[in-house]
Order: C-alpha cells, then sequence, then structure tokens
C-alpha cells in the first residue's frame, strides 16, 4: 500500500472525530492511505468509527477506514501509531479526583496522587503497546497523548527503543491565546517555554523575532486584575512569568481543595456526561463533522499538534514544536535522561530538545521536586516496587507528610488492584 498508515489506539475516544478532521485538512501534505481505529470497547468503536467514516466520505478523502479490536492486528505495518487510552475508564478518573481529597490534596487527573494513580495504570499498558510495535511495526514512531504525558513518555524513552514523542494541547493553547491577544497569526509567535507537562511556564514572547514579553505579562496581569485568571495579578508580577494553568494546582493548592470539596460533581463526573450526550451526537447517522459540543470536552488544537508534528517528522522538516521529550541536557536544572517539556526541533529522527538558560531559582525548586516524583513514578510503575511508590508521594510537594503519602497510597492500592499486577505479592 502506497501512503502512510495511522494506527489510533484508543480510537473510540471522543477525541477521535477531531483527529480525523486533521488528517483530512492536512491531506495535500501528508499521504495518509489507511486509519486504523482500535478500542478494546467495541460499542464505542463503532459509533466512533461510524462518524469517522462519515467524515472521510462527506471530504471525499482517499483514506482506507480500519475498525479493530485486536491491538497487533491494528499496529501491524502501521508507520506512526497515536495513543489516546485511559486505563480503567472515567470510573477510574473519578475515583482518581475523590481519594486526594480524603487526604487534604487536590483531586486531578494528571496532577498530584491522581495522576500518579493513572501512571502507575497506564505504563505497563503502554510499555506492552511499544513492544508490540517492535514485533509488527518496526520503525514506527509513537505520538503519545495518554496522560499524564510526560511520565508516560519518559517510560517509553527509558525502557524501550521506540522513538516516542509525547504531546500536550497546553502549549498550543498558549501560542493561540497570546497570538489573539496581540491580533496576529499564531505562527508568527515564538515562546521561549521551559517545564515539564502540566508545569511550565512562559519567561519570554517575541513576535516576528521581537520581543513583546512586557506586554504580553502586562495584559495578562490586567485580566488577572479583572478576575479573568486563576492566579493573582500580585502572584504573576512576582514570577515575572507566565504559568501554565495546571500551576493552579500549586499555588492555589488551598483554595482549589476548598472549591472541590464544595463542589457537587467532579470534573469527571461532569465530562461522564459530556462523553454520554457525544456518543449520542456521533450515532446520528446523518452527522458528518465534529460536533461543537466537543469544545467543551476539552482537547482543543489536539489534532493540530497530532498531525503538524507527524508531518514534521515525515516529511524531516526541522521544524520546531513544543513537545515532551528527552532532556538530553537541554535544561541544565533536570536530569539528563528525564523528559521535560520544551521547544524542540521535529525531523525524521523524532524530537530533541532545543538547549535553554537555566530555570530561575523561583520555579526551579518546584520542577526538580515534580521530576524527581516523576522518576520515582515510573520506577514504581514499572518494577512494581511499593517502596519506590511510597517515596514517589512524599517526594510530591503537594503532600505535607509521611502519613499523608502512607495513607495515599494504601487507599490507591487497594482501590486500584485490578489494574496494578506489578504490586501483587510485595510488600
Amino acid at each position: 500500500m502506497s501512503g502512510l498508515k495511522i494506527c489510533v489506539i484508543g480510537g473510540g475516544s471522543t477525541y477521535t472525530p477531531e483527529l480525523i478532521e486533521g488528517f483530512i485538512e492536512r491531506g495535500d501534505e501528508l499521504p495518509v492511505a489507511a486509519i486504523t481505529l482500535m478500542d478494546i470497547d467495541e460499542n464505542r468503536l463503532r459509533v466512533v468509527g461510524g462518524l469517522a467514516g462519515r467524515m472521510l466520505r462527506a471530504a471525499e478523502a482517499n483514506i482506507e477506514l480500519r475498525l479493530t479490536t485486536q491491538r497487533k492486528e491494528a499496529l501491524e505495518g502501521a508507520d506512526y501509531v497515536i495513543t489516546q487510552i485511559r486505563v480503567g475508564g472515567l470510573a477510574c478518573r473519578i475515583q482518581d479526583e475523590k481519594i486526594p481529597l480524603r487526604f487534604g490534596v487536590v483531586g486531578q487527573e494528571t496532577t498530584g496522587p491522581g495522576g500518579f494513580a493513572k501512571a502507575l495504570r497506564t505504563i505497563p499498558v503502554l510499555l506492552d503497546i511499544a513492544h508490540d510495535m517492535a514485533e509488527v511495526a518496526p520503525g514506527a514512531h509513537l505520538i503519545n497523548f495518554t496522560n499524564p504525558s510526560g511520565i508516560i513518555t519518559e517510560a517509553l524513552l527509558n525502557y524501550t527503543d521506540i522513538p516516542t514523542v509525547g504531546l500536550c494541547n497546553s502549549p498550543i493553547g498558549f501560542q493561540q491565546s497570546i497570538a489573539q491577544q496581540l491580533g496576529v497569526a499564531p505562527e508568527r509567535i515564538q515562546l521561549d517555554y521551559i517545564g515539564l507537562n502540566h508545569l511550565s511556564w512562559i519567561r519570554g514572547v517575541r513576535l516576528d523575532g521581537e520581543d513583546v514579553f512586557d506586554q504580553v505579562l502586562e495584559g495578562a496581569i490586567a485580566r488577572a486584575r479583572a478576575g479573568e485568571s486563576p492566579f493573582s495579578p500580585q502572584l504573576l508580577d512576582t514570577l515575572g512569568m507566565l504559568p501554565s494553568y495546571y500551576l493552579n494546582y500549586y499555588y492555589n493548592h488551598d483554595q482549589v481543595v476548598a472549591e472541590q470539596r464544595r463542589a457537587e460533581r467532579t470534573r469527571g463526573e461532569v465530562v461522564r456526561e459530556i462523553e454520554a450526550s457525544l456518543l449520542e451526537l456521533y450515532a446520528d447517522p446523518k452527522l458528518r463533522h465534529k460536533p461543537k459540543l466537543l469544545e467543551k470536552r476539552g482537547g482543543a488544537h489536539y489534532s493540530t499538534v497530532a498531525v503538524a508534528v507527524i508531518s514534521a517528522i515525515h516529511h524531516d522538516k526541522g521544524e520546531v514544536h513544543i513537545v515532551n521529550t528527552r532532556n538530553d541536557g537541554a535544561l541544565p536544572d533536570l536530569p539528563p535522561h528525564c523528559v521535560v517539556e520544551l521547544p524542540s526541533v521535529i525531523n525524521g529522527r523524532g524530537a530533541q530538545a532545543i538547549p535553554v538558560p537555566p530555570m530561575p531559582p523561583v520555579i526551579r525548586g518546584l520542577a526538580q521536586a515534580v521530576k524527581a516524583y516523576e522518576e520515582l513514578t515510573v520506577l514504581a510503575a514499572v518494577e512494581g516496587d511499593e517502596q519506590a511508590a511510597l517515596q514517589a508521594l512524599l517526594a510530591h510537594p503537594l503532600v505535607s507528610s509521611f502519613a499523608v503519602a502512607q495513607g495515599l497510597w494504601a487507599a490507591i492500592k487497594e482501590a486500584n488492584r485490578t489494574y496494578l499486577p506489578q504490586f501483587e505479592g510485595r510488600t
């Protein structure tokens, strides 16, 4: 078959129509011959795959669509594999949001103990996918959207030989919002962006190569004064940088915990309702495009990032995108083998992080502490090491004491026992 074969693991995701739209829009640039959607949920696969097929036919795209529940069959001969899975489904997400709150810690699916639990469930599955790729799709690139993306990507890069790029829509969201603020096209904006996945800061902005950061920061502070930001104007002024939204869970932790405890539903419970409505819409045989409701699910610009990175690899472009990749000394404050979220050159070999100046002290300690937690989480997930699991929670800056770390680990292990076979028989 001439043309590229794309395999989507987790093809029953409600995000998939946006991904299909991305391949349709870049059809002239990216010669995709076949897209295989694989999912363990046959019903979701049928519904989402049905919409994907109608979208391709409506666009008269010359792309073959395949649906399967068999992973190796889906992976065989793939050029690019996109992973977007949720081990345990939304039930486990809701659990991840609720357990930490019992211990006075923010309940969030990627940050803190919730992200820890998700990583423990997910890393072994992604490593199995990578091993299957090595067998039936040698040379394929893995594009990972599965959260927590940075931790998952670190496990893949350190424990397999599969070329992997971890993606998140936060960086492009930053770029789009700053471009909108300045009234310019996003491609004219260059960001001095540093950190980890869901723990990042912007310390510089250039418009066509000209420094405009002071203007951007002043605009952010003005919006904060107007109540249009999760961060106070005083915090932004003190940092002298723009923090990603996820730093709200650190800088405003106690306030967020109080709000979550007052809330009638967790975010996961809200998402569960949105997903049910989306799947109902997707099942309509008249629907031939992604519905507007998908915007409420999150993940804006998801397909833009994925398809752009695949195109940059395929055409060996040497474009710069902000992705999760091995540090290799690019960010001198963090270990070379770890994964960071930095501007990176994307070419035929994958992603290479571009060297940046060291972090200022005001953020360095937090980034190093979270990276230590991430390293221990990967070790615990891969080795089934209970001591490393407890150490990971103890190292996390949002976990207040050893007693809290012990309580969290006991609760997480019990609630996720079905998904954590690597810890069975260990003490």
